[in-house]
């Protein structure tokens, strides 16, 4: 397992990979020893592009462990375009399963690459906030540097 730091406007970004791809991202305290990788670099460069203004997506390989469900869902978050959102229900009708907004939601909270699978960019119905795993304050200064705007 590799980590890397990336210091953001933000806090600091922890990012984890393994042989296969990006494992996790998370807003954390600098509280492990680094070790990083090639594609620990890569990304730590996109992510810094991206809180430049230079990058509006990720490109990188990701292993992401979960439900074939939750992967279905990260799978519709990575193709929401940046400075846009959509609401768990747009993301439950998507998948076919037009009941499972709070499905969709509990898949966003257990969403293991925050940032790089745009979790921040659902919204509740009506453009309101909901939830955030990584707290509400960080889910709306991300939506602010995109110009997304909530009720």
């Amino acid at each position: 397992m590799f980590l890397r730091y990336v210091d953001t406007p933000l806090g600091a970004l922890a990012l984890e990979a393994d042989a296969e791809g990006l494992t996790a991202a998370s807003f954390a305290p600098r509280n492990r020893k680094e070790q990083t990788c090639p594609l620990l670099e890569e990304a730590a460069r996109q992510v810094e592009e991206w809180f430049a203004g230079a990058r509006k997506a990720f490109a990188l390989p990701l292993a992401v462990r979960g439900t074939p469900f939750q992967k279905a869902v990260w799978k519709q978050l990575q193709a929401i375009p940046w400075g846009e959102y959509r609401t768990y229900g747009e993301i439950a009708r998507n998948l076919g399963k037009p009941g499972a907004a709070r499905a969709v939601g509990n898949a966003c909270g257990a969403n293991p690459l925050v940032l790089i699978i745009p979790c921040h960019r659902v919204l509740a119905r009506n453009g309101r906030l909901g939830g955030f795993s990584a707290g509400l304050e960080l889910k709306k200064k991300l939506l602010q540097r995109e110009g997304i705007h909530w009720q």
